[in-house]
């Protein structure tokens, strides 16, 4: 499977204020982007960042940049920008160290037409500017304008500014949160909707708020981290569970510190804790999976629970 990300920071201003942490930002997501949590390579990261005069980012430069991810045919590109974004009546654009007015920078439109139009499977655009959330959409109608396999995630709307704090920016500490792991499933998947998800959730009501936008059949992962619980072990869920309203019924045997335990059902017993510690089961009619046992009480799944059980019993975990 072959996968590259261009990963852009510009700091440096010629004619407007300059910014302070987005060169850190973008060294931070080529960090994370560059390999899984195991160590094995993921994406083929290509970094470019302004820092300052000798080191600026012009306007042809990152167009360049940003036609070349496009222009292959890899199974997954990802473009992340932190920089300075411009809206007005024309649409939405990305500034290059060069930028004066604003609308001297890089359209969104000819962006997403280039990732429209691109041989790509999978093309995925975060972007870390003010007025980000104008991306994927008509400067006419406002509506959305996405091809097969587009995703687009922003720091704000298109009326918002997005904010930094200590150096960094809010929304690119919450994307780097989420690819280390805090937006993960259960396999240790890290998808673009599970990071829109938790930024979402993180983010208050008043202050600037992520964008989600997506047209695809299934999300890509854009990150393995390690799974919550082994994988052999959640395979073992449709063998206690063989339906989805089957409840396993439990007696103080299982409890290893009962007064009759029994080792084969203690192994079992350990599982079925680590079940309800990632939220699978939840056991019935009592407070914790100890009193379940120690009074002969069940388990039963949770949505969630029955979620991974159907996975299994088909096969795809």
């Amino acid at each position: 499977m072959t996968r590259k990300a261009l990963i852009v920071g510009i700091d440096h201003y010629d004619a407007v204020q300059p910014l302070h942490g987005c060169v850190n930002d973008a060294h931070a997501v080529k960090a994370v982007l560059d390999r899984h949590a195991d160590g094995t390579t993921n994406f083929d990261t290509r970094i470019v960042t302004g820092t300052g005069p000798a080191e600026a980012v012009g306007r042809a430069q990152l167009k360049e940049a940003i036609r070349e991810l496009f222009g292959g045919k890899e199974d997954t590109v990802l473009l992340y920008f932190a920089g300075h974004g411009h809206v007005e009546a024309t649409g939405g654009y990305l500034c290059a160290s060069d930028s004066r007015s604003g609308d001297d920078g890089i359209p969104l439109s000819e962006i997403l037409t280039l990732a429209n139009k691109s041989r790509t499977g999978n093309k995925v655009i975060i972007l870390d500017s003010c007025h980000s959330g104008v991306a994927g959409t008509s400067p006419d109608t406002g509506s959305a304008i996405l091809a097969d396999g587009m995703t687009i995630l922003t720091a704000s709307a298109a009326d918002q500014y997005a904010t930094e704090a200590d150096g960094s920016g809010t929304f690119t500490n919450l994307l780097i949160d989420a690819l280390n792991g805090a937006a993960s499933n259960l396999v240790g998947d890290v998808t673009p909707g599970s990071v829109y998800a938790h930024i979402d959730q993180s983010l208050g009501r008043w202050g600037q708020r992520p964008i989600f936008r997506t047209n695809v059949e299934s999300f890509v992962s854009l990150r393995k981290v390690q799974p919550p619980i082994d994988l052999d072990v959640l395979r073992r869920i449709a063998e206690f569970f063989p339906s989805p309203a089957h409840a396993f019924e439990l007696d103080p045997s299982y409890e290893p510190e009962g007064p009759c335990p029994d080792e084969t059902n203690n192994k079992v017993f350990a599982i079925l804790q680590k079940f309800n510690r990632v939220n699978l089961l939840v056991p019935v009619d009592a407070p914790h999976m100890y009193h379940a046992a120690m009074e002969s009480k069940s388990c039963k799944l949770t949505v969630l629970g029955e979620h991974y059980r159907r996975l299994v019993e088909k096969g795809r975990i």
